[in-house]
């Protein structure tokens, strides 16, 4: 089945890192991908794929992140029978399946230095051997190689090999957050909406306000690409007027007012509502007072004025509680 390859943006940031793929995409050497998560690593990958000479061949993604430490080898260059505890038959690693295609190493700095030491072998001889066998193999893959990481600052505190960044950075692709794309969120929030709407039988795509266009454009997007398509797709599911312009955007769908509140620890709510000293204290009680005052505002207001919550809480009975809202004059909107 056909991926969905496609780039959508218009911002200079964009379209130098899309150009700057292309011009690497024809040379057979490691390519590096550098960018924050949801900017689009895997994308660029499949474009350095389909847009060179391998292109007929296998593309084969690993993400190094989503397997425990003890299997990485094994998944990259494959095992014999019996060469491990479970091992019951020979298995492929990826670099066999990918032999004539690319491998795509996505979170590369998770890799241990013992995997990282295996695989600076097969770039420099292009040979593997799988666990458990006695003489390697000769393939012909293409690494691109991701990472959300400062891999050089890694190599300086000996956390990752500094020669293998070195073979690995022949080239070094470094994508766009977001919140650096000029323009991108409006074309992308239009063409994510389109297809939202597409799915969901819409007779046309009716847009968004300016307003909520405006809060797109706003938001700092720490998801990138991916959160905004998230929250695109969302507000086009969530609105319930087809014919008339989405109005209205949900950045967090945890947000409700019946949200569960988590305990709090008297000493964090004592942190949390302590105000710092400035001058010396002339009245000791006043300030104790005050104190006290505010530590039980603040957590009637956390539980929603539930009096019985707030005197578990804070440790008191229900009625040394109510003796002191009455003695601060704090107000009560429920009881129970």
């Amino acid at each position: 089945m056909e991926r969905n390859t496609q780039f959508i943006g218009q911002s200079l940031a964009f379209l130098d890192a899309v150009e700057q793929a292309g011009r690497a995409a024809e040379l057979n050497r490691p390519i590096l991908v550098i960018g924050e998560r949801g900017t689009g690593k895997e994308l660029v990958a499949e474009r350095l794929h389909r847009l060179s000479p391998r292109w007929g061949e296998p593309l084969i993604i690993m993400n190094c992140a989503a397997l425990p430490e003890t299997l990485i080898e094994a998944e990259l260059f494959g095992h014999e029978q019996g060469a491990f505890t479970g091992a019951a038959r020979a298995r492929a690693g990826r670099f066999e399946e990918s032999d004539g295609g690319t491998l795509f190493l996505d979170e590369l700095a998770t890799l241990s230095m013992a995997a990282q030491e295996r695989l600076l072998r097969v770039i420099e001889y292009g040979e593997v051997t799988r666990i458990g066998a006695s003489r390697p193999m000769t393939v012909d893959v293409r690494i691109v190689a991701a990472t959300n990481e400062d891999l050089p600052a890694l190599a300086e505190a000996g956390r990752f090999r500094a020669d293998l960044l070195d073979r690995l950075s022949f080239e070094v692709i470094t994508l766009p957050p977001l919140r650096a794309r000029e323009g991108d969120v409006a074309v992308l929030a239009d063409h994510f909406g389109r297809r939202m709407a597409a799915e969901l039988g819409w007779p046309e795509w009716p847009g968004f306000s300016p307003a909520c266009l405006a809060e797109l454009d706003a938001h700092p997007w720490p998801g990138n690409v991916r959160e905004l398509r998230n929250v695109v797709e969302r507000a086009v599911y969530r609105w319930n007027e087809p014919g008339g312009a989405i109005a209205q955007i949900v950045f967090d769908p945890f947000a409700s007012p019946w949200k569960p509140q988590s305990a709090t620890p008297l000493d964090a709510q004592v942190a949390a509502t302590a105000v710092p000293v400035t001058a010396p204290v002339t009245d000791l009680r006043a300030a104790v007072d005050a104190h006290e005052a505010a530590i039980v505002q603040t957590t009637l207001e956390r539980l929603r004025y539930n009096q019985r919550a707030t005197a578990k809480a804070l440790g008191l009975t229900y009625d040394q509680l109510r003796h002191c809202m009455r003695k601060h004059r704090l107000g009560a909107e429920r009881t129970s």
